[in-house]
């Protein structure tokens, strides 16, 4: 594939894909997009002239792996969701047996997360760059499997207090999503407002009353 076509003189040229490497490119677009939300910290500057730029390659190269720019958000969504389940399962492995202790350290790893990646973590649940589905290559099936593996991880930690006999749920679908938005309130309002004085427990109360544990 060739990709060392420019789109302006300030574009820097790509070396040549080998055969069998176009999705080291697909890679390398979904990585610029990603340094690009992460350096600006705003979804607008990923547009595809600008991932292009930093590729190396020309704007109508992308079009071979992603058909709009909503496509390659969708790409660094899911890819920062991946990252988020990594980080909240090495929490659940490094918090032992105690399943209050798990779901405290699913809480907190999200927390982080939210605080260290605030451009990624305000993509990842809405923005601008969600347009109309009928003007997208993007479903409704694509949106909606969105946190899939993240929920599931907070309901599995959930049941297990309950199985424990420390939560008192009786829909852990529901509890697991209240708990989800109690958190997510909490991430945004952090972000939001850095100069509120937060109980230095908030979390743990946030978690300990959604989660209903006694």
């Amino acid at each position: 594939m060739d990709t060392t076509a420019e789109t302006d003189s300030s574009t820097p040229t790509r070396a040549r894909n080998r055969r069998g490497e176009g999705a080291r490119l697909r890679d390398d677009i979904v990585a610029a997009a990603v340094e690009l939300l992460d350096e600006t910290g705003d979804e607008t500057a990923v547009t595809l002239r600008a991932v292009a730029r930093r590729v190396g390659i020309a704007a109508p190269s992308i079009y071979r792996h992603f058909p709009d720019q909503p496509m390659i958000m969708l790409a660094v969504v899911r890819q920062a969701f991946e990252e988020l389940d990594e980080q909240l399962r090495a929490a659940v492995a490094a918090a032992g047996d105690d399943p209050r202790g798990r779901l405290f350290a699913i809480g907190h790893a999200y927390l982080e997360f939210a605080q260290r990646h605030p451009g990624r973590y305000r993509t990842m649940f809405g923005g601008l760059w969600m347009p109309d589905l009928d003007k997208t290559a993007l479903t409704e099936a694509d949106l909606a499997a969105l946190g899939d593996a993240t929920m599931k991880l907070t309901a599995d930690a959930l049941g297990a207090c309950v199985a424990a006999g420390i939560a008192t749920s009786d829909d852990l679908t529901a509890d697991a999503v209240a708990l989800w938005l109690g958190l997510h309130g909490l991430a945004h309002q952090r972000a939001v407002t850095v100069a509120f004085p937060w109980p230095v427990d908030i979390a743990e109360r946030i978690i300990t009353a959604l989660a209903h544990l006694d």
